[in-house]
């Protein structure tokens, strides 16, 4: 009988990094998770309803699920165009166009939403020619997409970058040469190879903008029942010791964005096996 060979891995075996990964994920993100279902579960099922269901709350989510959709899915077309410009051409600047994507990253996000308000503001660069027209982007519904797009965008376009980079323009060319249209290439030939990626960076993006706080808070104007997050309740009841209503507003959001991360995610493995099969 022949021996049988082990392949050779630079980390451990697998009993030990398994070990060393389930660990770290149940400190880091099982463990709190845990608590805060437990802490909610704690205060009754009818204190629970009446806080979650309040009109305020109820408003929130609206407005922040909303809100984060929208930008997210206009992350997803402007950072589709922004990820092909960078890989697709050459053109003076690009390092800097390239690194600019980056910012939202580097930026606090206090720091990103004082400067959002002061560009979008009444007498602001942008925001004083709005006006005029009857436009209100600072401290308004606007604003907060305005923000949450801001802070969205770069997941799009990392995630989408390699997967461009890795299209072979062969492909496109020789739909080309079979007679068809752009349009026909992109839909036929483009758009299935990156669309898992596309999902990705989009379902990144929107999970970015739910729990987004610093850049929105300032530009919402944190209005009752108008521009008021769920992010900005929780903090607020956090602040008057409601410790208990603050873990409900949480719970109904972690579980609202589990719920829409695997619809997202059972749609790109759906995308993923369908262009495998037409491969």
């Amino acid at each position: 009988m022949k021996p049988i060979r082990r392949k050779y891995s630079v980390l451990p075996g697998f009993g030990l990094t398994m070990g060393y990964t389930v660990l770290y994920l149940s400190l880091i993100v099982l463990i709190p998770l845990t608590a805060l279902l437990l802490k909610s579960a704690s205060v009754g099922w009818e204190e629970f309803w009446r806080t979650v269901s309040s009109p305020s709350v109820v408003a929130s989510y609206k407005l922040t699920f909303g809100a984060s959709l929208i930008a997210a899915s206009i992350n997803a077309l402007f950072g589709f165009v922004v990820a092909w410009t960078l890989v697709r051409y050459r053109f003076p600047g690009k390092r800097l166009v390239d690194a600019m994507v980056d910012l939202p990253f580097a930026l606090p996000t206090a720091v990103s939403g004082i400067a959002l308000t002061a560009i979008y503001s009444r007498n602001g660069w942008i925001g004083q020619y709005l006006e005029p027209l009857g436009i209100k982007a600072a401290f308004s519904p606007l604003g907060i997409v305005i923000a949450l797009t801001f802070i969205g965008l770069p997941f799009v376009v990392r995630t989408l970058q390699p997967a461009l980079e890795d299209l072979e323009k062969e492909n496109e060319e020789a739909a080309a040469s079979l007679g068809a249209s752009r349009l026909q290439s992109f839909r036929y030939v483009i758009l299935p190879a990156v669309l898992p990626a596309l999902l990705t960076g989009f379902a990144m993006s929107f999970a970015r903008a739910l729990g987004e706080y610093g850049s929105v808070v300032f530009i919402s104007g944190n209005m009752p029942m108008k521009t008021e997050i769920t992010s900005l309740l929780i903090v607020s009841k956090l602040e008057q010791y409601d410790v208990a209503g603050a873990t409900a507003i949480a719970t109904v959001m972690l579980l609202a964005s589990f719920g829409l991360l695997l619809a997202i995610n059972l749609l790109q493995w759906w995308s993923s096996q369908r262009h495998r099969g037409v491969a």
